[in-house]
């Protein structure tokens, strides 16, 4: 059989139809044609319009929402479009639900500040609607619903529904299968936006945290380097008038010493030399010139022991403590004064300020026993005892143990003249490495003075300081 040629053949039928989606067995086709073209251009047209409403992700939830609306009212030229996510959803999202009527005027009960309150404007299916989906009550619209004129379309998100697009149109307008693809597209691209837009938001408020943080800790690392810069100043001033109150001590300390012995052996000399040019016996003065020589060399002694001192700065490490005695008594001494010394323990390493106090502490006795006490023997002991370490002084000159200490209390209390400093100095010396130190009658009939110092290396429970007139050195 031949067809007529203006009917098409069946594999023509089948192309047109693809291309076009309408059939082509009947020869009048193009009013049907002419509905699936007007489906599809509001189909491209709606695509479009959801595209231009999805980016407005940046521009925070609420202008999302708004632009997502719009683009479902105009797309199918609704009476009333409502969007909203059920409790307990994106609970970081804002607004929660949006409703807008036939003009695009907006309406909520709360998070849209810029939204219109409902009051009894809104129809009660709208209405009943709004509460099912905030309820999340959603047993019966699991799945798009597309009536004649009335829509719903549920949110989803991971698998779950998070809220429901609803819709509905004026009797002339009649929703299709076109209108439910595009309503799908609109409510799954819209889930994932809001996410996006409240993490964005999210992000925002931590970039904006972040960066007030880093700003804080800028100001604090500005006013710290400040702190520090004059903490360093401070520092250093007060180093520098520490070292010089160090100074001052002891230029003071040193010239109340020269003070005490080689100011008063001088004037003493020249006194005596003053008094021979007077008319005065030959014998006598011949007795006030030799005394005039002795006090001349004890001057000398004094300055020769003062200059030792000088030379043996506190932190020198080149002897022991027992060498630095043994030189002290061999070299140092008047010739008229016989001394030895002895080591009990063994020997150990001091502090150097430790050893500096004791060799001072051990000149400062034997000067004194040599030129107030007239002795002619004495007997210098150190003692390394497993919690301290003992320094002892013994003499046999004419001193009074009982006199030396109300002097050593009167010199401590604050002797104005100067004089004594020497047995004061001796204490404070003992005192300031946690020591004490003693005035006692020695056994070979003069003065002992003994100071006692714990060993920094001892077990805090085995330190202990002597107790005076019970513990110390007895010779």
């Amino acid at each position: 059989m031949i067809l007529p040629s203006n009917v098409p053949s069946t594999t023509e039928s089948r192309e047109i139809e693809l291309l076009t989606g309408v059939r082509t067995g009947k020869s009048t086709f193009y009013s049907e044609f002419r509905g699936a073209a007007e489906r599809l251009e509001r189909a491209v047209h709606a695509l479009d319009t959801i595209s231009r409403a999805l980016v407005q992700t940046v521009e925070g939830p609420e202008q999302l929402v708004r632009a997502v609306a719009e683009a479902a009212r105009s797309h199918l030229g609704a009476e009333w479009v409502l969007i909203a996510l059920a409790d307990g959803a994106l609970p970081e999202a804002l607004p929660r639900h949006l409703i807008l009527d036939e003009a695009g005027r907006a309406y909520a009960f709360e998070g849209l500040p810029n939204a219109e309150y409902p009051g009894t404007n809104l129809p009660s299916a709208v209405l009943n609607r709004l509460n099912d989906i905030l309820r999340g009550q959603f047993a019966q619209c699991i799945h798009p619903v597309i009536e004649d004129h009335r829509a719903h379309v549920p949110m989803k998100l991971d698998g779950g529904v998070i809220g429901a697009f609803a819709a509905w149109t004026p009797p002339q307008r009649t929703l299709d299968s076109t209108d439910e693809s595009v309503m799908q597209i609109l409510a799954s691209q819209t889930a994932v936006a809001l996410q996006n837009s409240a993490l964005f938001q999210e992000s925002q408020r931590l970039l904006e945290r972040a960066e007030q943080g880093f700003s804080e800790a800028s100001r604090h690392a500005l006013d710290l380097a400040e702190r520090n810069a004059e903490l360093l100043a401070a520092q250093r001033q007060l180093g520098a008038a520490q070292q010089h109150q160090v100074l001052n001590s002891e230029r003071h300390r040193i010239a109340r010493e020269l003070h005490d012995s080689v100011t008063q052996c001088v004037l003493s000399a020249g006194m005596q030399i003053e008094v021979c040019r007077t008319a005065i016996a030959e014998e006598e003065r011949g007795q006030r010139l030799e005394l005039a020589k002795h006090l001349t060399r004890a001057a000398v002694e004094q300055l020769r022991s003062a200059i030792y001192a000088l030379n043996r700065p506190g932190d020198s490490t080149h002897s022991t403590l027992p060498e630095l005695l043994e030189q002290l008594c061999t070299l140092h001494m008047p010739e008229d004064l016989r001394v030895t010394l002895r080591i009990d323990g063994a020997v150990v390493e001091l502090p150097n300020e430790t050893e500096h106090a004791l060799l001072r502490i051990a000149g400062e006795a034997l000067f004194n026993a040599a030129m107030h006490g007239n002795a002619t023997r004495a007997i210098v002991r150190l003692a390394y005892r497993s919690d301290s370490v003992s320094l002892s002084v013994a003499d046999d000159g004419d001193g009074d143990p009982a006199k030396l200490r109300l002097m050593v209390r009167m010199a401590s209390a604050g002797d104005v003249d100067g004089h004594h400093r020497g047995l004061a100095n001796m204490t404070a010396r003992a005192r300031d490495h946690g020591g004490v130190l003693e005035v006692r009658r020695s056994r070979i009939g003069g003065v002992l003075i003994a100071a006692t110092i714990p060993r920094p290396d001892a077990p805090d429970s085995e330190q202990h300081t002597a107790e005076p007139e019970r513990k110390g050195i007895r010779t």
